[in-house]
């Protein structure tokens, strides 16, 4: 095999990119005015709806060039109703196109949110009942749907717990504890609110060492930050003794609960000794994760918490619903509104839709296809923790070094095989790591095809590696220069780039 075109005869003029995207001719347009002389009327289009004329370079096509443009970039793109999204640490897991449609219901998608109260009873009632089903899920007391992101959602848990510091005289409680297997946007969060990251190193089974605390169990303590399972996608077996020593000392615990598709129906957090823990709607119940956008992260907090939730809480009094102000100890509003509300709507429709068992069988599907995948590659690819995973496994490129493989190299190759690549090198803890979430979705013979994947390029590490450093072969753009493209961001393309 030609290491320089390994899929000779794919390219071609067909795939020819300037010739395909530019598709520009002048003097071309997209619609047909009224010629006066044929109608008994004037059209005419108010000015304020014209382009500015000094817009160098707009494209000129008709209807047709621009539906096939847009619908080939469409075709050109990766997504998850095209193949698997092994993204460890992202659940990117497919979203049932039922949700999609009602997200979509006029009723809800046209509702203004400044409609009275009165007219809004009906999405009133999804929150609340929204907000009870995670109420359970979770085993916490109460719960706010304002956060509009995971990391929104952490900045929310620390803000609560510093306010219930200060609110009990203890402002000196600005240490939070944090290992360094959770998950990276935790010490930014922590900043964020006033309080003060203090990294703890994990044991050699990747598992936070309740000894390694110790010399922080004072009054300077906050809390603890803790991903579990944590980003090695290993369950911390010692968080409800951790839990223990972290409240005996003062301190509050707040879990990450964006690996809760590991967890849900089969262990409540606040039975582990939880305080807070935010809940990733967009990873975990059914919401197109990706490119930025949408998410909602809302925050479950234990009944001594429930006073510093932002306002306004939505409550029910037997007839109607509304919203609740009069939270004097509350840390405020954290989004104008009450959150995105069309990613509420998804995680709704999905729990409602798989009851408790359901809820139960996913996690269970994800940690088993999860596991499926570490056994099946361990022969291939070195594995840094021996153990049990959960919803994702982590390897890395030990084996493929000896033949100067990197994980990126790796990563570039998969996609040659028609899979998005997992994440690479993170968790930053495991040098050349390989996190890899099949998720729930994935049947057996799906796993399968990517397991087969990853054990030809395997081979192709020891045969001929110079085929992995060169690719990928088959998508538009083959090998980036990432190192230029950081610091020389194109973010538009131009006619004459």
């Amino acid at each position: 095999m030609n290491c320089k075109d390994p899929f000779p005869g794919i390219k071609g003029l067909i795939f020819d990119e300037p010739l395909i995207f530019n598709r520009s001719e002048s003097g071309r347009n997209g619609c047909s005015v009224p010629d006066d002389d044929l109608v008994d009327f004037t059209y005419s289009i108010p000015d304020t709806f014209l382009l500015r004329d000094d817009i160098p370079g707009m494209p000129e096509v008709c209807e047709l060039d621009m539906v096939r443009h847009y619908t080939r970039l469409s075709q050109w793109n990766y997504s998850v109703d095209l193949g698997m999204y092994p993204l460890g640490s992202c659940t990117m897991k497919y979203n049932p196109k039922v949700n999609e449609e009602i997200a979509s219901l006029d009723g809800f998608a046209q509702l203004h949110p400044h409609t009275p109260i009165h007219l809004s009873q009906g999405a009133l009632q999804v929150m609340y009942d929204l907000a009870r089903y995670l109420t359970e899920i979770s085993g916490l007391s109460a719960v706010t749907l304002q956060p509009s992101a995971g990391a929104q959602g952490e900045l929310a848990g620390m803000l609560i717990i510093k306010s219930f510091h200060v609110n009990n005289g203890d402002s000196q409680r600005v240490n939070v504890l944090i290992p360094d297997s959770a998950h990276g946007t935790n010490p930014a969060s922590c900043v964020l609110a006033g309080l003060k990251a203090v990294e703890i190193k994990s044991g050699p089974d990747g598992r936070l060492d309740p000894e390694a605390i110790v010399p922080y169990l004072n009054e300077s303590l906050a809390g603890i930050m803790m991903t579990n399972p944590n980003t090695l996608g290993i369950f911390e077996t010692h968080a409800d003794k951790v839990a223990d020593m972290i409240h005996g000392a003062g301190g509050l615990v707040y879990m990450d609960g964006a690996n809760l598709n590991a967890l849900m129906g089969i262990v409540k957090p606040a039975d582990l000794g939880v305080d807070v823990q935010h809940i990733n709607l967009h990873k975990t119940f059914s919401t197109p994760h990706g490119g930025g956008g949408p998410g909602s992260g809302p925050v479950a907090v234990s009944e001594k918490l429930k006073p510093f939730l932002p306002i306004p809480i939505i409550e029910f009094d037997g007839e109607r619903y509304m919203y609740q102000w009069d939270r004097p100890l509350s840390i405020g509003r954290l989004h104008g509104f009450m959150g995105n509300f069309a990613v509420m709507l998804r995680a709704y429709a999905y729990i409602r839709a798989l009851g408790p068992d359901g809820i139960r069988s996913v996690s269970e599907a994800a940690i088993l296809n999860a596991n499926y995948i570490k056994e099946k590659l361990r022969p291939y690819y070195n594995l840094p923790y021996n153990d049990i995973c959960k919803h994702e496994c982590v390897l890395n490129d030990e084996y493929q070094a000896k033949n100067s493989i990197t994980t990126m190299d790796i990563a570039k190759r998969l996609m040659d095989y028609g899979f998005h690549p997992p994440t690479v090198y993170f968790p930053l803890i495991v040098h050349g790591a390989i996190m890899i979430e099949p998720t729930e979705s994935e049947s057996r013979r799906n796993l399968d095809q990517f397991i087969n994947a990853m054990i030809r390029i395997a081979q192709e590490a020891e045969e001929n590696p110079d085929l992995l450093k060169s690719a990928p072969h088959l998508p538009k753009l083959t090998r980036l220069d990432e190192t230029l493209a950081a610091r020389k961001l194109i973010l538009r393309w131009t006619p004459d780039a």
